[in-house]
């Protein structure tokens, strides 16, 4: 199995008959701090790409359910690994918001907790050296990442994903702050949910006003997913 690209959680890998994500034991954040929206590597965690992995299938999984497209193909839970599409991915996170938090409070000197109704939508471009700029549709398609109307329908998607999630975390006590997708398309333009679903992509606040990182949150979902 070769590997063709090394990220911050996970990598991307293939063999002859198909593409996998292994999931490993790099936590983001900065400073001792784990933190999801960090692009740092911030430490290591044994046990939480496996972990990682079990809370993934189980979202994708449900997303399936409730109509979303996905790039999830299976789980060899063992190796950490995961079996995906072969899809055109964009340098893009798309991101959004039910609470500020986070880099929002910071870009924009906002207090935390604010609630947004509808949900406030972001698209970032993915690249560490510029800070994840966010970027717009004009920008997306001047620079060749999409194509007309994909970066509409793309939000759409999000707007679904936020609900299914929203729903089941909150079977969970927990109220979802924000969360951030990739998505990715094939030879049609048909759009897919890729990366993860697992608390790496997601902030969250339990029924006790706190915001666990991603770690503690990740622990919690496994023991709620495994009743």
């Amino acid at each position: 199995m070769k590997t063709i690209y090394r990220g911050k959680t996970k990598d991307v890998l293939k063999d002859d008959q198909a593409r996998y994500l292994l999931f490993k034991d790099d936590v983001t954040g900065e400073n001792g701090t784990f933190d999801p929206g960090s692009n740092t590597v911030g430490g290591s965690v044994e046990g939480k790409g496996r972990i990682g992995l079990i809370i993934s299938k189980y979202f994708f999984e449900l997303l399936e359910d409730n109509g979303i497209p996905t790039h999830y193909l299976g789980a060899t839970i063992d190796k950490n690994l995961m079996q995906v599409r072969n899809l055109n991915i964009p340098k893009l996170e798309f991101v959004l918001r039910y609470f500020t938090a986070g880099s929002m409070c910071r870009r924009f000197n906002l207090e935390e907790g604010i609630p947004f109704d509808p949900p406030y939508l972001e698209v970032t471009l993915k690249d560490d050296e510029q800070g994840d700029p966010l970027i717009s549709e004009r920008l997306c398609i001047m620079k060749g990442l999409l194509v007309e109307g994909q970066y509409d329908e793309a939000l759409r998607i999000l707007i679904k994903v936020g609900e299914v999630l929203k729903k089941e975390l909150a079977k969970m006590d927990l109220t979802l702050i924000d969360f951030k997708i990739e998505v990715g398309f094939d030879e049609n333009n048909k759009i897919y949910v890729v990366d993860e679903i697992t608390p790496d992509i997601w902030r969250v606040r339990d029924k006790n006003g706190n915001i666990p990182n991603q770690v503690d949150s990740a622990n919690t979902i496994l023991e709620k997913i495994r009743k």
